[in-house]
């Protein structure tokens, strides 16, 4: 990808986070705010607004981070494990999943608090992992499939850890959604962007090459 290109990329998943952010601030915390919608205070909103934004910034920066460190581990896997690779991507994707229910439950849970609202959240992980991976197949081809699973429920939980570990509702809803859809984003997006890439290459090298 050339420089140009891997700006656009950077900047409207950046944008995508601090809007997403927003967004999801204003509905997670409605109670907090609706006094403020209620009464037009547009300073009080801009001003919430702004810093929800500067939230979502952080989180796109985290997402692309975890991008681009899954891209060099992906090749670094197929390297060592070949054929495996995608056996061993299922073995972590199920420990991940596995890790975010027992731990966060045992860590977390009240006496005679239900286990099903920590499943939950792994479901709806895996699940939307899935949506996302197929969209992916169909976009290139089955084999990127597993990747992009791989990508969606492991690198988007590990970014998730340090609010996991809090375990603030609140927080836990405002960095979930901005990080899941930034890396929705790079993962469908980058192949247009290197297709891009490569096309602006090859008329920089017919130019060249008339001028000779």
């Amino acid at each position: 990808m050339n420089t140009k290109n891997w700006v656009k990329f950077f900047l409207r998943t950046l944008f995508i986070g601090g809007i997403v952010t927003i967004v999801t601030g204003f509905i997670v915390q409605w109670e907090k705010y609706e006094v403020f919608f209620t009464n037009f205070d547009m300073i009080e909103i801009l001003s919430i607004a702004v810093w929800l934004m500067g939230v979502g910034f952080i989180f796109a920066v985290l997402s692309q981070m975890g991008f681009f460190a899954y891209l060099t581990l992906h090749r670094i896997g197929l390297g060592i494990f070949r054929s495996y690779w995608n056996s061993v991507q299922w073995v972590l994707i199920a420990f991940v999943l596995f890790d975010l229910v027992y731990f966060r439950y045992r860590a977390f849970a009240e006496d005679q608090d239900p286990l099903w609202p920590y499943v939950l959240v792994a479901v709806l992980i895996f699940s939307a992992g899935l949506v996302v991976a197929y969209l992916k197949s169909l976009q290139s081809d089955r084999r990127t499939f597993i990747p992009a699973l791989f990508f969606m429920v492991v690198v988007t939980v590990v970014e998730w850890v340090p609010v996991l570990r809090v375990n603030d509702t609140d927080w836990l809803y405002l960095m979930i959604f901005p990080l899941f859809i930034c890396n929705a984003y790079q993962l469908l997006t980058l192949p247009k962007f290197l297709q891009k890439s490569k096309e602006e290459r090859i008329r920089v090298q017919r130019k060249k090459e008339v001028k000779a």
